[in-house]
């Protein structure tokens, strides 16, 4: 069970207003093995974190690249699963690598839905000389991927925008923090979407999650149900606002395990280096070994 909240705007009305801000969870089994946020492919241009479950090594679930590509993907809660489908994470790390645009690139991703168990994912392309574009598609929704418009938007493991409880309670925390980010230092929007993304409040009943997760998530319910999943063995294992403003897009990446306040950061680009003309990445260590 992941989450994801994001508000687009590719042409904010104030210069100090954030173009995108995007908070995300990532609830995992704790004993699947993953590498933490790092650079990586061709000239270490691709920052994201790794799955390395035995067949399944090299996906991710949540990627920026120096180019201003940015993908991130969503499990479609289904209570059974195909264990010979191919794994979902590949198809962020190939987007990532990828030379194709974010639509065209799930227009591909459409013809070959069905070799996957459910996902949704979104794809896009940041750049301020192009145009900031983001797009979305889910093999359990409609054909064809859609070019969103700008505005805020919440996925979790249902179809984009499914009004489960727990993502519209989520989805309104992450907007009273966004609606302040002008008038707060970084560090401060930071700690408040990590308290967001660090929320573990039940929203029950939800009859849609019940209905669409069937006897899998009975016995969980009271647990998968909140923004953070807390449950024996599997759960939240990584909380990640990303981030940027303009004029130029030098967005923040940041990825840690949940706690209640920032660690001091283990990486820190300073300035915008030349090989890096789109993004300015800062990464922040798992504190709890016990999450991943």
């Amino acid at each position: 069970m992941c989450i994801i909240f994001f508000k687009f705007d590719p042409r904010p009305v104030s210069k100090n207003a954030y173009r995108l801000i995007l908070a995300a969870n990532r609830d995992e089994f704790y004993s699947r093995p993953s590498k933490l946020a790092d650079f990586w492919g061709n000239n270490n241009e691709i920052l994201s974190g790794l799955d390395m479950e035995e067949g399944k090594e090299g996906g991710t679930w949540l990627g920026i690249s120096t180019r201003g590509k940015l993908a991130a993907l969503t499990n479609y809660l289904q209570p059974q699963l195909d264990w010979q489908a191919r794994g979902r994470g590949e198809l962020v790390t190939h987007f990532l690598t990828t030379d194709v645009d974010s639509l065209s690139y799930l227009k591909k991703v459409s013809m070959e839905g069905h070799l996957y168990n459910g996902f949704n994912l979104i794809a896009a392309d940041l750049s301020t000389a192009k145009g900031d574009v983001i797009c979305y598609y889910g093999n359990r929704g409609e054909p064809d991927p859609i070019v969103l418009t700008p505005g805020t938007y919440g996925l979790s493991n249902a179809l984009l925008e499914t009004p489960w409880r727990k993502l519209c309670f989520g989805k309104q925390l992450f907007l009273e923090a966004v609606e302040r980010s002008q008038a707060l230092p970084k560090d401060v929007l930071i700690s408040d979407l990590l308290d967001v993304l660090n929320n573990e409040e039940a929203q029950l009943p939800d009859p849609a999650i019940e209905d669409q997760g069937g006897e899998y998530v009975q016995p969980v319910l009271s647990k998968y149900a909140a923004v953070c999943v807390r449950c024996p063995g599997y759960g939240t294992r990584y909380c990640s606002p990303v981030g940027a403003p303009p004029p130029i897009p030098c967005p923040t990446f940041h990825t840690r395990g949940p706690a209640k306040k920032p660690s001091a950061p283990m990486f820190h680009s300073e300035g915008q280096a030349p090989s890096s003309p789109e993004w300015i990445p800062e990464l922040l260590p798992c504190p709890d070994a016990a999450t991943g």
